[in-house]
């Protein structure tokens, strides 16, 4: 009996231990992106690679009383199997679409690869849950800096929103910055603009009082593409007279 409680309170303490790296590797991935301000960031990372060690360690252990040799006989690959596709349901509502820009991408595949880290940790496999979590750093932190230097697409659109004064001439002056730059525009689309901002990055944002009251804002929205940088064409525009902000997103830009 005393040997029975001795092996069993080694189990508990060897799915702690199971447990506690899930903890630590999870909440590792989280506070990265927590420093980028993603929308899953520390909490939702820890918990999600905590809750799939739990699977884990539930289907491996969970139904000991109930097997029977060659009566009843269990598979606990089938809990790591239900893991990937809740996790897929999970990341789905991480991906959404603004302005014709696709965001949360990196976010869902990390919460993806985390609940993959805690199901390698759940099921006593610490060297490869650790090795798992140094190669995803290595992927957001080493990887930027070799995307920038690769060749920009040419052929690949980026979108540029340029809010400005309307009968100034901006419009024109801002498709003669572009093309001047080497970039084609290859949509054109106009409409009063919205009330604030919710692009990517914001290059320039002022009031133009003096015209603010007679004279209505108007924002366009211009598909490019091309080999120079999207950013440089998005500060340039900035400086145009009457343009009242601009926002870029650089599909050549790792930033995410």
């Amino acid at each position: 009996m005393i040997r029975l409680l001795a092996v069993a309170n080694t189990e508990d303490w060897n799915q702690l231990a199971d447990l506690g790296t899930a903890l630590v590797l999870s909440a590792a991935i989280g506070v990265e992106r927590e420093i980028r301000q993603k929308s899953a960031g520390l909490r939702t990372h820890t918990l999600v690679g905590v809750g799939a060690a739990l699977f884990m360690l539930i289907s491996k252990y969970g139904f000991s009383d109930v097997l029977k040799p060659g009566q009843v006989v269990l598979d606990p690959s089938r809990m790591a199997a239900q893991i990937v596709t809740g996790i897929g349901f999970l990341g789905a509502g991480l991906i959404f679409v603004r302005s014709d820009a696709v965001r949360g991408l990196t976010t869902a595949a990390a919460v993806w690869v985390t609940a993959a880290i805690g199901a390698a940790a759940g099921a006593a496999l610490p060297l490869l849950a650790g090795f798992t979590t140094v190669m995803y750093f290595l992927v957001v932190l080493a990887f930027p800096p070799l995307v920038r230097r690769l060749p920009r697409s040419a052929s690949a659109i980026s979108i540029i929103r340029v809010r400005y004064l309307d009968g100034q001439g901006v419009l024109r002056e801002v498709l003669r910055s572009a093309t001047g730059r080497g970039f084609s525009v290859a949509e054109v689309a106009v409409a009063s603009a919205p009330g604030g901002s919710d692009g990517v990055r914001i290059y320039a944002e002022r009031s133009v009082p003096q015209l603010a009251s007679d004279r209505s804002l108007v924002e366009v929205t211009l598909h490019v593409h091309g080999k120079g940088s999207v950013n440089e064409l998005a500060a340039a525009l900035s400086e145009v007279h009457g343009v009242d902000s601009v926002v870029a997103d650089d599909v050549n830009s790792a930033s995410e």
